[in-house]
């Protein structure tokens, strides 16, 4: 997996309307890691004319356009896989998401509030922060409306999803009725899903949220491995579940508000990626939480390659396109689980 993010990572850095060389994308890498890349802008601008014209275009082009935005997939992919992996473990069935279950929809109802009231009291971080507050809530209502009987109940789980979804859906809708033109086209940006216009602004504040995340998710993998066992077994075992429920949920919503704050909701990465990992490599959390946030960024560069190169001259967004891949295979996934009595599996 990491191999192949790496040749897609080339590969997609050089496709676009400008078309740049597996070769000349690797050299810039190149010259970047040698210490070169805090003054590119002035040496590459300062060419004049001619062939060295095209290489500053080039250089421009990959990395204040397309790098910046390969970075954030690379980090959205990985945190909501990583989330989806997590909360899989800890409700303990494979029909958990961030997305299904109403976290993005509360995370973009938390970032939409921002954009049409005007908020700005922590400055940039203001809409990470309300994201991951609405994500957090949203988390909180659909783990204590699933749990009956000290276990957690998959249709229950489910269905609180539907109506948190549905209930962001509105919320967004009178966001999108009380702001201006221009709020509107941001908060459709949160429900289409986007890296368009990404900067590398937004990736140096989403890149420490969500190595945090991923790290605390690492620290976690022991004990979701005893909770597998049941819970009773895991807490006979030394598990604290009741505080290791809370520490995931918290973490949770920090990747998934991180993810949703820039990029809108980009639904089922967090569905069809640990799933996936989980057929291939087994239950383990401490192989399938590293191969979930690989795999969640493989499909997500994948998925933004997609999106900006299958229409010439124009682009699809990304949410779409992980929809129409996560949809059917949701529907799979709940007849297989349906078959196997609403089981773990």
């Amino acid at each position: 997996m990491g191999a192949a993010l790496v040749v897609l990572t080339v590969v997609s850095a050089g496709t676009g309307q400008l078309s740049i060389p597996p070769a000349e994308v690797l050299g810039s890498f190149a010259r970047a890691w040698n210490g070169f890349v805090s003054s590119f802008g002035a040496g590459w601008m300062s060419v004049p004319s001619g062939a060295a014209m095209t290489h500053v275009n080039g250089e421009a082009t990959l990395w204040l356009v397309r790098l910046p935005r390969l970075f954030m997939a690379v980090l959205v992919g990985a945190s909501l896989a990583t989330a989806g992996a997590v909360m899989q473990g800890v409700f303990r069935n494979p029909l958990a998401e961030p997305g299904v279950i109403g976290i993005s929809s509360g995370a973009a109802v938390g970032a939409s509030a921002v954009i049409v009231f005007g908020l700005s009291f922590a400055g940039p971080l203001t809409v990470p922060l309300f994201a991951f507050l609405g994500g957090l809530a949203a988390t909180i209502v659909v783990y204590t409306s699933a749990r009956a009987d000290g276990r957690t109940e998959v249709v229950t789980l489910v269905l609180t999803g539907i109506a948190v979804n549905a209930i962001g859906g509105a919320a967004i809708a009178l966001f999108t009725y009380l702001g201006s033109t221009q709020e509107r086209e941001q908060i459709v940006f949160w429900q289409l899903g986007s890296l368009n216009g990404t900067r590398w602004q937004d990736v140096t504040i989403v890149a420490p949220l969500v190595a945090v995340g991923v790290a605390v998710c690492l620290l976690l993998s022991p004990d979701l491995d005893l909770l597998a066992l049941g819970e009773r077994q895991a807490e006979h075992l030394g598990v604290r579940v009741e505080r290791l429920r809370v520490v995931a949920i918290v973490v949770i919503a920090l990747l998934t508000g991180a993810a949703v704050a820039f990029c809108g909701i980009i639904g089922f990465v967090g569905l069809v990626v640990p799933h996936l990992m989980r057929m291939l490599l087994g239950p383990g959390h401490r192989l399938l939480l590293p191969a979930s946030a690989l795999g969640g960024a493989v499909l997500l560069v994948a998925a933004d390659l997609v999106a900006r190169t299958v229409v010439p001259n124009s682009e699809l967004p990304i949410g779409m396109i992980t929809a129409l891949i996560g949809g059917p295979f949701f529907f799979w996934l709940l007849r297989r689980t349906r078959r196997r009595s609403g089981g773990w599996g």
